[in-house]
């Protein structure tokens, strides 16, 4: 059969007349009769007085046969109906040929004229006529084109607006569910389905709300999978047929790519149908296409693109979905890894083999974890992972695997020579108002500390470790002295030094730092200078001690001499190295007044050893 859909385009049914044309082909050719005109499809669009040609449908299907076989310009066939009547029929085409519609002339042979006049001298008279309506029809064709895609804009908007809407699903597995029902409850489907192998996802629904047999879900995933790799668009199958070792599932089967940020297709989301239900449409492809979309931008969303681990974000909102809805009875365990020295690869070899590294190591994680473990880049080198349903033992067993598969990275040729080492923390999830949170903070003070223990090794968080004990008090610590430094919130004591023997001499003193708590009361060094040490602050806290120092004395600098009194003042290490505190003390001193020789500067063996240049310019300077 002939199939006139392949060839033509619509034009939708408008009221609009067409009597200025047909008054233009009547003055053309005086004995016309009537004229019909029908679009592309055959279907009826207008006509003159009582002329319509319903009885004599195949003259327009033979006028569109002919168009589709003879593309000149106007291109016609003359059908005679009766004995006084014959209709001439020419094709309308497009700017790019194709066929916009078909105008019929009927004309009654009467009188003088009664053999009808050949095709060619009938064209030649109506075709100015012809011409106007061709720019009538190819302009509705254009208006009818500009209608239809506003409506499928407006319902693709709408589509978008339906699954975008609910914001504050709980999961990933839930925004997927979603789209799922979104899927199944605009095309009616029986099944729906996302897998995506790469990131442990796979989620089903049908519409009936009976759950699908697990073994024949996890066959169809692994065709339609690798099926999707192979094709690497969407497909649709429409017609079933049973190959030789009768497998072909009994389903019509619309899928759709889920891609990469590289554009390889890393999953599919599928659509079934039974064989009984009406075939996958070009509408219905655009919707699941859309959908596809969709799942992709939250895949996207929700994971590093360099890793392809779960962003932090994704990794928190997972997490707290699974704690909230887990047993209390079970335990739950937080891996923190951070990659060994990866500064010195980045400043040694480049930042991009830097990133291979830590490619590497994520994907060693990966591949090491159980399957029904979270895992996250948290920032930067810095990897977590939460093993559901798991203990302390056993997680360390994981983490010292993750370890040993790290250590064995092989840097790519070219890229030079270096090893590869992690450090693991590993730590319980507690009760608490967010045990996410102080889980992943105690795991990263394991973490630490086995940085501070040689490296490449795994640490538990133990509350008997004095080490980590020392490490998570200085974390609590940490906020408290930022804000004591901002504030001001610190004071000085002069503590005298006195001789165990008679002879006094010169009153001594040593100056000693206090900080200030939220209620006023005192906090010893011994509770904050450990933390300042270990981020660094200690020559934030030595400047605020001299400038205090100086200004204190200062105030009485006229009655403070050198044989008066001495003041000592301690220094850290850290502010030895600082290029700029010795021209700091220096500018102090001169602008307090105080003379030199009232202030001590007091040095432990361990910095000035580890300074000693530094040291000795210190000095002298002073």
């Amino acid at each position: 059969m002939l199939d006139i859909k392949s060839n033509v385009v619509e034009i939708p049914v408008t009221d609009t007349s067409f009597d200025p044309y047909g008054r233009l082909l009547r003055m053309l050719m005086p004995s016309l009769r009537g004229v019909v005109v029908h679009d592309g499809y055959s279907n009826f669009v207008w006509a003159s007085d009582e002329w319509d040609l319903s009885d004599e449908p195949q003259v327009i299907h033979d006028a569109i046969a002919n168009a589709l076989s003879d593309t000149t310009e106007f291109s016609g066939v003359a059908r005679t109906i009766d004995a006084d009547r014959v209709v001439y029929s020419f094709a309308i085409r497009g700017e790019h040929i194709e066929l916009l519609g078909v105008v019929s002339l009927v004309v009654r042979l009467s009188g003088t004229q009664i053999e009808p006049r050949p095709l060619q001298t009938v064209r030649q008279l109506v075709q100015p006529a012809l011409e106007c309506l061709r720019r009538e029809l190819a302009l509705r064709a254009k208006l009818g084109s500009s209608e239809r895609d506003l409506n499928v804009k407006e319902r693709d908007l709408e589509l978008m607006v339906e699954i975008s809407s609910n914001q504050a699903a709980a999961s990933d597995a839930d925004e997927f569910s979603q789209i799922l029902k979104t899927g199944l409850d605009r095309m009616g489907c029986a099944l729906a389905a996302l897998w995506v192998p790469d990131k442990n996802i796979s989620v089903s629904m049908t519409r009936s709300g009976a759950p699908m047999s697990p073994e024949a879900l996890q066959r169809a995933q692994h065709h339609l999978t690798a099926w999707m790799q192979m094709q690497q668009r969407t497909i649709v199958i429409n017609h079933i047929s049973k190959v030789a070792t009768d497998v072909a599932a009994p389903y019509k089967i619309l899928a759709c790519p889920i891609r990469h940020t590289s554009e390889r297709v890393m999953g599919v989301l599928a659509l079934f149908n039974p064989p009984s239900a009406p075939d996958f449409d070009v509408q219905q492809t655009r919707v699941a296409e859309m959908l596809a979309k969709r799942s992709t931008s939250i895949i996207q969303a929700q994971y590093d693109s360099s890793t392809g681990l779960m962003t932090r974000q994704a990794f928190e909102r997972q997490a707290g979905g699974l704690l909230a809805s887990a047993d209390a009875s079970v335990s739950h365990i937080i891996l923190y890894l951070d990659i060994d020295r990866l500064h010195v690869i980045n400043e040694t070899f480049g930042m991009h083999v830097g990133d291979d590294v830590i490619v590497s190591v994520a994907d060693r994680m990966a591949k090491t974890l159980p399957t029904e473990a979270l895992s996250a880049r948290i920032s930067g080198d810095r990897l977590a992972a939460l093993i559901p349903n798991s203990t302390m033992e056993s997680a360390s067993v994981i983490a010292e695997q993750i370890r040993a598969a790290a250590e064995g990275i092989v840097p790519r040729a070219g890229q030079g020579s270096f090893e590869v080492s992690v450090c693991l923390g590993v730590a319980p999830i507690g009760r608490s108002d967010n045990p996410l949170a102080h889980a992943l903070a105690t795991a990263e003070i394991a973490c630490k500390a086995a940085k501070d223990r040689g490296r490449n090794r795994v640490e538990m968080f133990q509350d008997s470790d004095q080490s980590i004990i020392r490490r998570h008090t200085d974390i609590l610590v940490i906020g408290k002295l930022r804000d004591a430094l901002d504030n001001d919130g610190f004071r000085l004591d002069a503590q005298p030094i006195l001789p165990l023997r008679g002879n006094y001499g010169r009153p001594r003193f040593e100056l000693l730092i206090r900080m200030l708590g939220e209620r006023g009361e005192m906090i010893p060094p011994g509770k904050f200078l450990s933390s300042a040490e270990r981020y660094q602050l200690m020559p934030t806290i030595d400047r605020w001690v001299v400038r205090r120092a100086c200004e204190l004395l200062g105030e009485h600098s006229a009655s403070v001499g050198e044989e008066f009194a001495r003041f000592a003042i301690n220094l850290s290490g850290q502010s030895l190295q600082d290029e700029s505190f010795l021209e700091f003390v220096v500018d102090q001193l001169k602008s307090s007044g105080v003379p030199p020789g009232v202030l001590c500067f007091e040095l432990t063996e361990t910095a000035t050893i580890g300074n000693l240049e530094k040291a000795q310019v210190f000095m002298r300077t002073l």
